[in-house]
């Protein structure tokens, strides 16, 4: 349940995003350019109908609009993930909006829901967005919370992610396929992805 996204356009805008003396601005640039590309690969399964609604090509032919078969929720995980969001709407401007809030307990470094909103759906395909996939417990905690809801139909979209953080989230939700652009290598002793990124929050909104 684990798809790398391969590409060589996802490859060189990474490269850009990786480098410490990227500026914010170009950061988010690059991070909707490659959550853009990756739609491709998440939502290529998903099937399509033709609607009621006529159009007429140039040169007279009368066909029927086609639309996806499936409603879209996009699900951030606050802060980080709304970076990912605009990358994904480009090329599904109808998906939906909903937010996660996550903080971490500095003594047990559990994650804790504090916020949770997403829209109102009957049977939607949900993605969890979130740049970094590191431990996987912001991750397990947000699939948690979204399946407690109801929500049966979930995938998992982030950028970069390690071993550790698959592991975890495979054996937690089995059902939930992982989709990244790349698959560092390990976690350091503090818990930061190697080579990773650095702090994707920051970097994409530049507090730091």
């Amino acid at each position: 349940m684990l798809t790398i996204v391969k590409h060589p356009l996802i490859d060189v805008k990474l490269s850009i995003m990786r480098d410490e003396n990227t500026k914010s601005k170009e950061f988010r640039e690059n991070l909707d350019e490659i959550g853009s590309l990756m739609t491709f690969e998440v939502f290529k399964d998903v099937e399509t109908f033709d609607s009621d609604v006529k159009i007429k090509t140039p040169t007279g032919a009368v066909l029927p609009k086609k639309k996806l078969s499936q409603k879209i929720i996009l699900a951030p995980i606050l802060r980080a993930g709304i970076g990912m969001v605009d990358g994904v709407r480009n090329m599904i401007p109808t998906a939906r909006i909903g937010h996660i809030g996550m903080f971490r307990d500095e003594e047990t470094l559990e994650p804790h829901e504090y916020y949770f909103k997403l829209p109102v759906v009957d049977n939607p395909l949900v993605v969890i967005v979130d740049p970094m996939l590191a431990t996987g417990g912001s991750a397990i905690a947000a699939i948690n919370a979204v399946k407690k809801r109801g929500y049966k139909n979930i995938r998992l979209m982030c950028l970069v992610g390690v071993p550790e953080g698959v592991k975890a989230v495979e054996e937690a939700h089995p059902d939930v396929h992982i989709y990244l652009a790349a698959l560092d290598d390990h976690l350091n002793d503090v818990g930061y992805i190697l080579p990773g990124l650095g702090d994707a929050g920051d970097r994409i909104f530049g507090t730091k």
